[in-house]
């Protein structure tokens, strides 16, 4: 048990407030980290913050929005004036689009970019030069999608900016190992959470289904236990610029 064992740490978990981050944010805590949980919604954060409260855990909600450098900012100031250190930081914020190709705006395009992949850049920047500061390593871990390759029909901006996601993980684990901060990517296959539903048909949940061979969805608490093994410094210490894949054997389907 000692392995997974997060007492003495503190974790960031941008997009906190949502399904999957809510998932992540709960086990993080029942582990032992305190837990920074960082979104818009305040009343979807406040509730994840009582989930991992009644697990064992400790949580403070903070609103921000992950695309401007300042929040992220104060986001740290605070988190360091609460726990006085940053040890892990997940990110997890998330927009998606079933807009076809030729009909993506460009506004759309930015959006979306800036939420899934210039987030991660971003706080990558700010709390991993707290990382360094600190001298004592720590764990950044990136929320990617099976869409990030091959891409997926149908959410081309979303699958590009995944694509990021995983290019920057493996750059920046090369960029922070002098420093012992490890930067992984957690790839999920088919989960539940808001953006997938406002996009899934029958006929595309049909299509989905046939390439999974597990056949059906993933549980958001499905992906517990890969956070806390890549947050963890004694069972994943020798880990980084790894894209971990959560997905219900999606990615070995080829045809």
């Amino acid at each position: 048990m000692n392995l997974f064992d997060l007492k003495g740490t503190t974790s960031i978990v941008l997009g906190g407030n949502g399904v999957l981050g809510g998932a992540l944010s709960e086990a993080l805590g029942a582990h032992g980290s305190r837990v920074a949980i960082v979104g818009r919604d305040m009343d979807k954060a406040e509730e994840v913050k009582r989930r991992v409260e009644e697990a064992g855990g400790e949580a403070i909600c903070l609103q921000a929005d992950v695309t401007k450098p300042e929040d992220l900012e104060q986001t740290r100031q605070a988190v360091l004036d609460w726990s006085g250190s940053i040890d892990t930081v997940v990110n997890c914020s998330g927009a998606n689009s079933a807009t076809p190709f030729l009909e993506i705006e460009m506004e759309e395009w930015d959006r979306i970019m800036d939420v899934n992949l210039k987030s991660v850049v971003l706080s990558s920047q700010i709390f991993g030069k707290q990382m360094i500061a600190q001298g004592k390593g720590g764990a950044i871990i990136n929320i990617s999608s099976v869409s990030s390759g091959p891409p997926l029909s149908r959410v081309f901006t979303y699958s590009a900016s995944k694509a990021g996601v995983n290019s920057v993980t493996q750059f920046l684990a090369r960029e922070f190992a002098p420093h012992d901060i490890r930067v992984n990517a957690i790839i999920p296959g088919f989960f539940p959470a808001e953006q997938n539903r406002k996009i899934l048909s029958e006929e595309r949940i049909a299509s989905i289904m046939s390439h999974t061979p597990m056949d059906r969805f993933g549980k958001p608490e499905e992906l517990q236990g890969a956070i806390v093994y890549l947050a963890s410094r004694k069972a994943s210490s020798f880990v980084t610029g790894t894209l971990l894949r959560v997905d219900g054997g999606f990615g070995a389907m080829t045809i």
